[in-house]
């Protein structure tokens, strides 16, 4: 059991009965602080050269949890690497002020504007290059609800392709980006969808935010030369990640929970202690509501191979490939079984 599992498990009673917590929020915490845990099935291998048995048991494969989510990121990065364009890529992040903010927690699905905006101001700045070319880059968008502090500051990390293709040019390089440009555009690009989606109720903070952010909504797009082999890094660290690393949290007594992290301000190191239940708020007002931005993780061999470099299915003593000998399925009863399969709530 990990220190996050600990930390959840002593508080679990707290966070149902005081914390309320949304259903996807129990289900992923259910998953997370079971992970592992033998009782809950997983399945014998034997080496069919030396008869060496490993009992390998079941991952919750949920994001939330850092051992899954860890793994969940390799392999999401891997299959988009893959699709890179073999060119360099800028990384940009685009973000919203702390005013709106609220309006994406009540609200989740209006997360969706974020990607749709960032989309629509990158497809706009290209195009206006040459609008018979009407240019067209490659783009990745990761959504990240969090800051290094766990506070919620939902925000877009976008890798555009430094080119784009054309109508009639293949491929044109592209070196200089508008600064300016993203900024204004993003502000008013999502502050009409935001106005569409809430109502007439969000006009009043629409004027507002175009006075107390006349320069538009901070976009960082200045030059980092992105090589490909940079790029694929840069997918590795932001795509999918956990809230938390267990590697950031530094101590735990039972009451008080100490972490850190690097200030981006000035690169300096921070460390906190608060109460425990305050840090797992901080933690579970992250996890997405079901099926939200979400794609299960496949080939678990293959992502531990890539997460922690090492095959889990080799032969401790001879290093052959072990088989599968009996899988073994945590005892339910049969109605709770069909209620799964069948999707009931």
């Amino acid at each position: 059991m990990n220190i996050l599992q600990s930390i959840f498990t002593d508080y679990y009673e707290h966070i149902i009965y005081e914390l309320h917590p949304r259903p996807a929020v129990i289900e992923n915490v259910n998953k997370m602080i079971h992970c592992g845990d033998p009782s809950y099935g997983g399945a014998m291998y034997g080496c069919p050269h030396c008869g060496n048995l490993k009992f390998v048991p079941f991952r919750c494969k949920s994001r939330f949890c850092p051992s899954c989510g860890n793994k969940y990121n390799q392999l999401r990065s891997f299959h988009m690497s893959c699709k890179l364009v073999s060119c360099a890529h800028r990384h940009c992040v685009f973000t919203i002020p702390a005013e709106l903010r609220v309006y994406f927690l009540e609200d989740r699905t209006l997360l969706d504007c974020l990607f749709h905006s960032v989309r629509d101001v990158v497809l706009r700045m290209f195009s206006k290059m040459n609008k018979t070319e009407n240019f067209t880059p490659g783009l990745i968008c990761i959504l990240h609800t969090f800051g290094r502090d766990l506070k919620w500051n939902p925000h877009i990390h976008a890798l555009i392709s430094e080119g784009g293709a054309g109508n009639i040019t293949p491929w044109r390089p592209v070196k200089h980006f508008d600064y300016s440009f993203p900024r204004n555009a993003f502000r008013k690009v999502l502050l009409e969808r935001l106005t569409s989606r809430i109502g007439p109720t969000f006009r009043k903070v629409k004027n507002e935010m175009y006075t107390k952010h006349a320069d538009g909504f901070y976009v960082r797009a200045k030059p980092n030369l992105c090589t490909p082999d940079i790029t694929i890094k840069y997918i590795s660290r932001y795509l999918g990640r956990p809230v938390i690393a267990t590697s950031r949290i530094d101590t735990y007594d039972g009451k008080n929970v100490t972490f850190h992290y690097t200030r981006h301000e000035d690169n300096k190191t921070v460390t906190e202690t608060i109460p425990a239940l305050n840090f797992i708020q901080k933690l579970i007002v992250h996890i997405p509501e079901k099926q939200c931005f979400l794609h299960s993780i496949q080939d678990w061999r293959q992502s531990i191979l890539l997460s922690f470099g090492y095959d889990p299915l080799c032969c401790s003593e001879c290093g052959t490939s072990m088989l599968v000998l009996e899988v073994y399925h945590k005892k339910t009863a049969l109605f709770e079984r069909y209620r799964k399969v069948m999707k009931y709530e």
